[in-house]
């Protein structure tokens, strides 16, 4: 193999090393995503809840991060008062008016510290109260709140 071939081949694994490198080394975008939330995603809830409440992977800008809740009928049921928790960065809430047995949708638009914005949206399900055979109210399972998720991680 001659001189010139040699140093060819030698800039060109240099370069293709360089570039292996460079690709393994470049840091992943990370945003913020919700990671938990009370009520759950799709929960049937038995009662409505007082508040919605939203736990992200990251700290939120608390001036640019808002929550909203929607009535199937396009009705915003919310008390308008979307905050991040003093206490917790990672935590966005809301206090409900109160609502009535039907579908609601949670929707967030929130920027976290490392400024990215993520818009996420989840739908929950209040039940109507069944009348019991005595005419009072009684929840289908006989216990209050949530049937299926409990919109807690396992093990907690």
């Amino acid at each position: 193999m001659s001189a010139g071939r040699a140093f060819l081949r030698s800039i060109a694994l240099l370069s293709l090393a360089g570039l292996v490198s460079t690709a393994l080394t470049v840091p992943a975008e990370s945003h913020a995503t919700l990671v938990r939330s009370i009520p759950a995603a799709r929960a049937s809830l038995n009662r409505p809840p007082e508040r919605v409440q939203l736990w992200f992977s990251e700290s939120l800008e608390p001036a640019f991060s808002s929550v909203g809740v929607w009535s199937a009928s396009g009705v915003q049921v919310d008390r308008r008062d979307a905050r991040v928790s003093p206490d917790d960065p990672k935590q966005l809430s809301v206090t409900l008016s109160p609502i009535e047995p039907g579908t609601y949708t949670v929707r967030c638009r929130v920027l976290s510290v490392d400024s990215h914005i993520v818009e996420a949206s989840f739908t929950f399900t209040v039940k109507p109260a069944v009348r019991s055979e005595h005419g009072t109210e009684a929840d289908r399972s006989g216990a209050a709140g949530v049937t299926g998720s409990s919109g807690t991680r396992p093990g907690r």
